[in-house]
């Protein structure tokens, strides 16, 4: 008599656990709060980026920038609040998270003795991606990320222009529709930024992309909205054009991060005003700052 085979059951089909969470929208921050003891380095943050859009994270230096990504990026365990990739959580279900994010740190995770062929093929690797896909996908990233002249001269000594682009190519290797970048364009040179702000555009045609800076001339050139976080509260959540006062950032910017928390009133979707108010009780560690 036959033996019946064996039917190997189908992986479980992963679904996103956010409700509110269409085919459009990208990153969800749902109340993320971070506490290091009594201070507060990021405050009940909220927001939704959809789809296709590009959009700047805005703020000076020390105000939140970095702690927010990070718990956006499933890095940093929020104290409160949860962020979401795609409608994945992006602690709860970090795999799928991962697969739909692309990650660029300010300080990115290049190994100074490989070169950027080796750290390509490593990631692949990490990634479980197979030996076609990846090198369809390393050729991709090397040809928008122009690395085919240093592609195998070691990490360690090319220059920062450079070393950024490997960092970016490793975010893009497994083609994810959303990328997160951290200060991308720290250090880099006039040139470098330039080509940068071309690949961003590029890029912004068919992916999700929130950029972190506090360059205001950085978000005027790529930008079609902006979140402005200031003291760990985002105090301005819109569109650039009605951010700007004749053209310009710098103005609106002045105000919003030069108020204290409790004065600086919320501009989430409308145009920022000037407040005044008593003196904020203190937000930072007074050694630990959070960027």
């Amino acid at each position: 008599m036959e033996q019946p085979t064996a039917v190997k059951p189908s992986p479980p089909v992963v679904k996103p656990v956010s409700a509110s969470v269409g085919p459009s929208n990208m990153i969800e921050a749902h109340g993320l709060s971070k506490y290091y003891g009594p201070f507060v380095a990021v405050d009940d943050a909220s927001f939704s980026i959809p789809q296709g859009q590009v959009v700047a994270f805005l703020g000076p230096n020390g105000a939140g920038k970095t702690t927010l990504m990070r718990m956006l990026t499933g890095f940093l365990a929020p104290s409160v609040g949860r962020a979401a990739i795609a409608g994945f959580d992006v602690r709860a279900q970090r795999i799928e998270a991962s697969r739909r994010l692309g990650y660029l740190p300010e300080s990115g995770p290049l190994y100074p003795d490989m070169t950027p062929l080796e750290l390509l093929e490593f990631f692949g690797e990490a990634r479980e991606l197979k030996p076609s896909v990846l090198k369809k996908r390393i050729d991709a990233t090397v040809e928008i990320c122009a690395l085919d002249l240093v592609l195998k001269k070691p990490i360690g000594k090319l220059s920062k222009g450079y070393k950024q682009r490997v960092g970016l190519a490793q975010a893009l290797l497994h083609d994810p529709e959303v990328l997160i970048m951290d200060e991308p364009t720290a250090g880099l040179d006039p040139n470098q930024i330039k080509q940068f702000r071309e690949n961003i555009q590029k890029l912004g045609r068919t992916k999700t992309l929130l950029i972190s800076t506090h360059i205001l001339q950085e978000v005027e050139a790529v930008a079609d909205r902006v979140l402005l976080i200031h003291n760990g509260r985002l105090v301005y959540d819109g569109a650039l054009a009605d951010l700007q006062e004749n053209g310009s950032l710098e103005n609106p910017f002045y105000r919003l991060t030069s108020e204290s928390r409790a004065a600086a009133p919320s501009t989430i979707g409308k145009a920022p005003t000037v407040s005044k108010g008593p003196s904020p009780p203190q937000t930072r560690p007074p050694e630990q700052e959070a960027n």
